[in-house]
């Protein structure tokens, strides 16, 4: 009996010390600081070494020269995903760092692995977790103790700005980084059930310590997006009640205040939450609150992780049906939206707990200032707008085609796992082809684009000759959501909004005046109808009447001699 004591205190002896030597840097720190990016590396690597449930591989690269790294939990020690689907696992994707002036995922996530190897937290088994340590490396790097100003703590951290100082939240569609890169990879590797990108608000000042962004549900679709809406939000908001937490969505106001409530995130595809919508992930995006204490924001965070798990673990088998039919129905689905409005008439009443605004002279202007007094707290219902009107209908085509030459938007498509085919031949085949009529161009740069808006488009079957590799894109594929959002150039997030086909909207054909006269000339002599409409054109167009160069520049753009790729969209539809 004593030996068997003595046993059991070495034992016992021994997995103090190991969880000792595991203490994290904010736990040792008393919740001050927070780790650097080789610190998070490191610690993981430990982690790695030590427990057979966990596991850390370099997935790709980024903007920083560092790899990226992926650390999964799979309690059988299995982590191939192919397999681990197979044996009907739940995946969640944890993402950390995107922007490392809000570590608090970081430093929750460390601890939680942890926890869960040394069995102080237990992870379901039919639950695998899998979690980006540190996103966004180059801001990490880039430290100081200035960053996000009105936040409270930690005592250093890094910068939004990445290495090439993108925001990687507006980076998942259009990929500039090479982390958007290689998250593209995580995230078709493990193809999560569950996303959760874990971020730090800014914004008003109210008593709630964590907000929660979800893909909202109207823009998720189907039986999935009402799942979202009726039973997956609720049933965290539930399980974080019970360890404490009142939840509260995104506090996206409109106004100085959120009293008069406020619309619900339109999470658009640049986002992570709205990218991993494209390919049926329910996404979610906690914030935590700025002005809560260090501690406290971490501790919400590792709770709302823990409720993540539960949850999905009581309803996996609902969550894997649902994929699974959405990811089947988008393959047949014939009609796609591309924008998505909210419905001001339509709210849902939630309990806010806010403190009381008011306004004060400014001690720097003497100028009335918004303040809010902690000392008059309330809790009242406000009006929450969550109902999304769908817009913009495209009938999907059998198949795009896109031109070889197009490499740049070929190869995210290749990125994202999208099943193409090389045309084996050149073959000339009848297309739909969209023309390019109007659009607004941003006045500054947004994220390295001058982004387009209000595009508008005329549609016309065209005879194009493709060549012998060009790109055949069937639309019976899962992708199918993601190919539409950002092949039709009118969809918000399309590859041609980031600037992807700029060079189309560039005219690289003209002509000599002095010789066109007669070569315009002669063309019109010859076409009889096209004279009749430059008369028509000349008589309803006093100022077109009086322009030389006006006339002879309609008789050169509506002959053959004016270059046909000028505006003309080179993503072809094939309807049949």
């Amino acid at each position: 009996m004593k030996k068997l004591t003595a046993a059991l205190l070495l034992g016992l002896a021994i997995s103090e010390t190991q969880a000792q030597d595991l203490t994290t840097k904010y736990e040792r720190t008393s919740a001050r600081e927070t780790v650097t990016y080789q610190e998070c590396i490191d610690y993981y690597k430990i982690l790695d070494k030590r427990f057979p449930q966990i596991s850390m591989q370099e997935i790709g690269g980024t903007d920083a020269g560092f790899p990226l790294h992926l650390v999964t939990f799979s309690a059988d020690g299995d982590f191939n995903f192919a397999s681990l689907r197979k044996k009907n696992k739940r995946i969640i994707l944890v993402n950390n760092g995107i922007h490392p002036g809000e570590p608090d995922g970081i430093d929750a996530s460390m601890m939680l692995l942890r926890d869960l190897a040394l069995g102080k937290k237990r992870l379901p088994s039919n639950i695998v977790l899998a979690v980006i340590p540190l996103y966004n490396i180059g801001g990490s790097l880039n430290r100081s103790a200035y960053y996000r100003v009105d936040q409270d703590g930690p005592a250093e951290f890094g910068s939004r700005g990445n290495a090439q100082n993108l925001d990687l939240n507006r980076d998942f569609i259009k990929a500039d980084s090479r982390n958007a890169r290689s998250f593209q990879q995580i995230y078709h590797l493990t193809d999560p059930d569950v996303f959760i990108d874990n971020h730090v608000s800014n914004g008003a000042d109210y008593q709630h310590i964590m907000t929660l962004l979800c893909s909202q549900h109207n823009k998720m679709g189907g039986a999935m997006g009402e799942f979202m809406n009726k039973q997956f939000e609720p049933g965290v908001y539930r399980l974080m009640k019970e360890k404490g937490y009142d939840l509260v969505p995104y506090v996206n106001h409109f106004g100085n205040t959120p009293d008069s409530g406020w619309v619900e995130f339109y999470d658009a595809p640049r986002y992570s939450s709205g990218y991993t919508t494209l390919f049926h992930t329910f996404g979610f995006v906690p914030e935590t609150h700025m002005l809560k204490a260090y501690d406290l924001r971490v501790k919400a965070t590792y709770a709302l992780m823990e409720a993540f798990i539960a949850f999905t673990s009581q309803h996996s088998e609902e969550i894997k049906t649902l994929r699974a039919q959405a990811k089947a129905a988008v393959k047949t689905q014939t009609s796609f939206p591309l924008d998505w409005k909210a419905d001001m008439s339509q709210y849902s009443s939630i309990p806010f707990k806010g403190y009381q605004p008011g306004y004060k002279p400014s001690q720097i202007s003497g100028l009335p200032r918004l303040y809010y007094d902690k000392s008059k707290s309330y809790e009242r219902q406000i009006k929450f707008y969550n109902t999304y009107k769908e817009a913009n209908f495209i009938t999907k085509p059998t198949a795009y085609i896109i031109p070889q030459g197009w490499w740049t938007v070929t190869d995210l498509l290749k990125n994202n796992k999208v099943k193409m085919e090389r045309l084996k031949k050149d073959t000339i085949m009848v297309v739909e082809a969209y023309h390019i009529e109007d659009y607004k161009s941003a006045q500054r740069p947004y994220e390295k684009h001058y982004i387009h808006t209000g595009v508008k488009v005329s549609v016309k079957q065209d005879t194009i000759h493709f060549r012998k590799g060009d790109y055949y894109i069937p639309m019976d594929q899962e992708a199918n959501r993601y190919l539409v959002e950002t092949l039709e150039p009118t969809a918000g997030d399309s590859f041609l909004a980031w600037n992807f086909f700029d060079a189309i909207l560039g005219q690289k054909e003209w002509y000599s005046t002095y010789v066109f006269e007669d070569t315009g000339w002669e063309y019109l002599k010859q076409h009889p109808e096209l004279q009749k409409k430059l008369e028509e054109q000349r008589a309803g167009d006093t100022a077109f009447a009086k322009s030389a160069e006006a006339q002879l520049n309609f008789v050169f753009k509506n002959s053959p001699y004016f270059e046909p790729d000028f505006n003309r969209y080179p993503v072809y539809r094939i309807m049949k």
